[in-house]
């Protein structure tokens, strides 16, 4: 261990009891060695020149060393028995199935973290004394563990010794090279005991687990709401901060979530790459298409009118109709008595009796309308397109609610039911038609109410 210390460092740390000089450097990387023979060995990193290569798995190494603790495991007795990865001594295996029994023998005295090794329990205890006797001479950071202030350097010295062999995709730290092969064997190592799902990083399997456990650890410090992720509890800060460090390159507006930047710029990109694959229509978000996809296409109705059985797709469509049966007036006009089921009619009454408003005119024919939605609607008869096709038939129409309702035709589906006698039928005025005579029939003096 002491020995790989030395190879790492460089003229820009030290450790803090070891002051001797190093005249030896690598032109390349600008790395200084007390020794000329640990020179010449980081410099094989560099030109892959006298490497040593394994005779049973062709792992190439830069060092003797290396190579004799890869021969070493191949020719190990001491074998996991869960993942098959291979150990020199008895010791080193039985620290290492810690990690698949989850054990953890070793605790902190001061907050009960607790370890599967004594060294790491060593280590996180300087975290309570403050302790860091690793210092970093370009920036002044302190560190720990030498081992973080070595990889720490790196960011000074662009380093990147750790190099995949599939793709020559170069890493600073051994551990990220790790992770990314996995990407290139499909290994997912660390399996979930409650449902067998499987993840290449144990960081993954712990966000995983909060899931069984309902755990939340991070807790904001203003309003104690909790997330089981630490990138949720950052967001979610941004609420109180005010803070919105993502900003538009075109209006300057800021947003506190990326995703929201990204849904943001769509409006003046004009891009929509969420389209549907029935009709081809593109919207501009997922939630957008999503709606579409049910109000349009799909025939999935959960939503029941307690009244006459009419289903709906969505809760709001729902209430909406329930006002037929109660005569719910919600709306009232603020210059007279008069009150209104609907908006519409609140709008018209208050254009034609008191003058407040504005009408909605048609250029072609002068028709007037309480809504720029009906206006829409009425402007495209004077075009003579029919842009809604029946897939049936071939029949065209000007809006998708006349195409929905002609669907009707083709299909057996009745969503309209007759509560009094559950007979169900196509259309709603054929509902409405039999409903009356069939409360006629039992003597229901209101049968549209309780």
């Amino acid at each position: 261990m002491k020995k790989k210390t030395e190879a790492h460092s460089n003229d820009v740390t030290q450790h803090p009891r070891d002051d001797r000089p190093r005249p030896y450097l690598c032109t390349v990387c600008n790395k200084r060695f007390t020794r000329k023979d640990n020179l010449n060995i980081h410099r094989r990193r560099h030109t892959e020149e006298n490497w040593y290569s394994c005779t049973q798995c062709e792992k190439r190494f830069h060092s003797e060393s290396y190579l004799r603790k890869d021969t070493n495991v191949h020719s190990s007795k001491y074998q996991c028995s869960e993942c098959g990865y291979c150990f020199q001594g008895n010791h080193e295996l039985m620290r290492h199935e810690l990690s698949h029994s989850g054990e953890r023998p070793f605790e902190c005295s001061v907050c009960s973290k607790q370890f599967t090794k004594s060294s790491s329990l060593a280590v996180h205890s300087r975290i309570h004394s403050g302790e860091k006797p690793y210092k970093c001479q370009v920036c002044d950071k302190a560190f720990s563990e030498s081992g973080h202030l070595n990889r720490h350097v790196r960011v000074h010295t662009g380093e990147k010794p750790y190099q995949c062999q599939v793709c020559d995709k170069a890493f600073s730290h051994f551990g990220p090279l790790n992770r990314h092969m996995r990407s290139h064997n499909g290994q997912k190592p660390y399996k979930c005991h409650v449902c067998d799902k499987a993840f290449s990083q144990n960081e993954s399997l712990n966000r995983h687990m909060r899931v069984h456990t309902g755990e939340k650890p991070y807790k904001c410090e203003v309003c104690n709401q909790a997330f089981s992720l630490r990138e949720t509890l950052t967001v979610h800060k941004r609420v109180h901060t005010g803070e919105k460090p993502y900003k538009c390159h075109v209006c300057d507006k800021a947003f506190s979530q990326n995703e929201s930047l990204n849904r943001h710029v769509r409006v003046h990109t004009g891009e929509k790459p969420y389209r549907c694959s029935l009709c081809s229509k593109s919207f501009s978000r997922s939630s957008h298409l999503q709606r579409h996809e049910r109000h349009l296409h799909s025939n999935r109705r959960p939503y029941h009118c307690r009244f006459c059985g009419m289903q709906f797709k969505t809760n709001a469509q729902l209430k909406y109709h329930v006002r037929v049966h109660t005569d719910a007036k919600l709306y009232s006009c603020r210059h007279c008595s008069n009150r209104f089921r609907w908006l519409d009619q609140l709008k018209r009454h208050l254009l034609k009796s008191h003058n407040e408003g504005t009408w909605f005119t048609c250029d072609v024919c002068k028709k007037k309308f309480i809504t720029r939605h009906e206006l829409k609607i009425h402007s495209v008869r004077h075009e003579d397109v029919k842009p809604y096709v029946c897939s049936e038939c071939a029949k065209r129409y000007f809006t998708a609610s006349e195409l929905k309702r002609h669907h009707m035709v083709h299909t057996d589906y009745k969503q309209f039911c007759c509560v009094l006698c559950c007979k169900y039928f196509k259309h709603k005025h054929c509902v409405v038609k039999h409903f009356k005579k069939c409360a006629q029939k039992l003597g229901c003096s209101r049968p549209f109410l309780f």
